[in-house]
């Protein structure tokens, strides 16, 4: 046991160890910023990923990251509201679910319009996402956001609702597995 300890501390002051190198750089070369590139942060994996998303896709105009956003949002949410609200054990929660999850996305859509009217700050650039969309610096690309952000929810709300009404696994081992 000495042995390793004693082996252990001898590293320590080895500048080649790997233990011994910094793992977390300040980006920008400037720690005030508060921006760290980290092995997470800046590795080509976490930035492509992010940067593929719609939210920092370049090309993309202001309502069509709102319909991308939307559609994913209206289609996810509307499990969860009919799966596990109160209306579950019905014959109507499918449909319970569609109506709440139009309702939030319409408050959502609220809300990104009332963001929209506050003078935005121009988007901030990062370690993972040095080319932030400019679109997204005036009230005008928050509304076209938000209009696409509306039209996607719903959209993507009814075609998952359309989904659950279908009852494709019924479908299946009834209509094709006989």
């Amino acid at each position: 046991m000495q042995t390793i300890i004693r082996s252990i501390e001898r590293s320590n002051d080895n500048p080649r160890d790997p233990r011994n190198q910094e793992v977390v750089y300040p980006a920008y070369d400037n720690p005030q910023i508060g921006n760290l590139e980290t092995p997470i942060n800046s590795s080509g994996f976490t930035k492509a990923f992010i940067n593929n998303l719609p939210a920092y896709r370049q090309g993309l105009s202001p309502i069509r990251r709102g319909l991308e956003v939307g559609m994913a949002h209206g289609y996810w949410l509307i499990g969860p509201f009919a799966k596990l609200g109160p209306l579950r054990d019905s014959d109507i929660a499918n449909l319970a679910g569609l109506i709440s999850t139009v309702g939030l996305v319409v408050i959502s859509t609220i809300a990104i319009s009332l963001y929209a009217s506050t003078n935005p700050p121009n988007p901030t650039q990062t370690v993972t996402t040095p080319r932030p969309p400019q679109e997204l610096n005036t009230a005008e690309g928050w509304n076209e956001y938000a209009s696409g952000f509306l039209i996607g929810g719903i959209g993507g709300a009814l075609f998952a609702y359309s989904l659950l009404a279908l009852d494709i696994p019924h479908f299946i081992s009834t209509y094709l597995f006989q």
